[in-house]
C-alpha cells in the first residue's frame, strides 16, 4: 500500500477509506514498472522450473516405492493419541489462515485513515505485507484446488487400501481430493511468505510449514507425495506473487541480478 495525495489526507473518514481502496486495487492491477521486472521474471522461471522439475521427480519417486509403505506404518484413523496433530493441524487449513489474513488487512484497512504521521505510514508498510501474505497464501490454493479436482487421487485407504494409485479425475469430492495436500500448500507459501517479508523469521516459518506437513500424514489425511506437491506448490505460487509485487514496486525491490527483497 501507498500514501494517499497530500489533497486527500484531510478529506473525511469515508472519501479516505474509499481512496485507500481503489488506490490500492490500482497498484495491485496496474502495470509494471521496475526497470528490473524481466530479469527478475526471467529468474522465477528459472528457480520455478528447478523445483517443479525436483518436485516431480520426488512425487513420482514416492508414489512409486514408499507412499503404501509410509502410510502402512502411521497410526490408526482416530487414535486418542493422535489429539495433538487434531489440534495442530487446522494451524494449516487454508480457510482459517487466509481468513484470518484477511481480517487482519480489513482491520488495517479501517484504522488507516484515523492514523497520522509516522503511525499511518508503518501501518500502510503492514497493510501492503499483509496483503502480499494474502494472495501469496489464496494463489497457489486456488491452484491446487483446480489440480486437486483433475487429479482425483483418492485418500489414504479409501477403497480399503493404502493403494498410492486410487485415481479418479474430475471426481470432485473430499474423498478424491487428495493430491496435493491443501494444508500443505497453505503451510509453505505462508511460511515462504513471511520469510520473504522479515528473512529472521525463515526457519521459525520452515519449521511450522513441516510440522503441518508431517501432521496430515499422521492423521491419514494424505500420502507422502500429495504433501511434498502440496509445498512445492505453495512455493512456487508464493514465488510468483512476490514478483508480481515487486515489478509494481509494492513492499519488493528487484536488484540488477534479478533478485527480490523486502524494502
Amino acid at each position: 500500500m501507498r500514501a494517499l495525495p497530500s489533497t486527500l489526507q484531510s478529506q473525511g473518514y469515508v472519501t479516505q477509506l474509499g481512496a485507500l481502496t481503489r488506490l490500492s486495487l490500482t497498484q495491485l492491477l496496474g502495470a509494471a514498472s521496475h526497470p528490473h521486472r524481466a530479469v527478475a521474471a526471467r529468474r522465477l522461471l528459472r528457480q520455478s522450473a528447478w523445483l517443479a522439475a525436483v518436485g516431480a521427480i520426488l512425487v513420482v519417486a514416492l508414489m512409486v516405492g514408499f507412499d503404501a509403505t509410509a502410510i502402512g506404518l502411521m497410526p490408526p484413523r482416530g487414535a486418542p493419541s493422535l489429539w495433538p496433530a487434531r489440534i495442530l493441524t487446522d494451524f494449516g487449513r487454508d480457510a482459517y489462515v487466509i481468513g484470518a489474513l484477511a481480517v487482519i488487512l480489513f482491520l488495517t484497512l479501517l484504522a488507516l485513515p484515523r492514523a497520522r504521521g509516522d503511525a499511518r505510514t508503518a501501518m500502510l508498510r503492514f497493510g501492503g505485507q499483509v496483503e502480499y501474505l494474502l494472495l501469496a497464501v489464496s494463489v497457489p490454493v486456488l491452484a491446487a484446488e483446480i489440480v486437486k479436482w483433475v487429479v482425483g487421487r483418492g485418500r489414504p485407504f479409501v477403497g480399503g487400501k493404502a493403494n498410492p494409485f486410487n485415481f479418479e479425475p474430475f471426481h470432485g469430492t473430499e474423498a478424491y481430493f487428495s493430491f496435493p495436500s491443501a494444508h500443505a500448500v497453505t503451510a509453505f507459501a505462508l511460511a515462504f511468505g513471511v520469510a520473504a517479508i522479515w528473512p529472521r523469521a525463515r526457519w521459525p516459518m520452515a519449521i511450522y510449514a513441516v510440522i503441518i506437513a508431517l501432521t496430515r500424514l499422521t492423521l491419514l489425511a494424505h500420502h507422502p507425495s500429495d504433501v511434498v506437491a502440496g509445498a512445492v506448490i505453495g512455493i512456487l505460487g508464493a514465488m510468483a506473487v512476490r514478483t508480481w509485487f515487486a515489478a509494481r514496486r509494492l513492499g519488493f525491490t528487484i536488484g540488477r541480478d534479478g533478485e527480490i527483497v523486502a524494502r
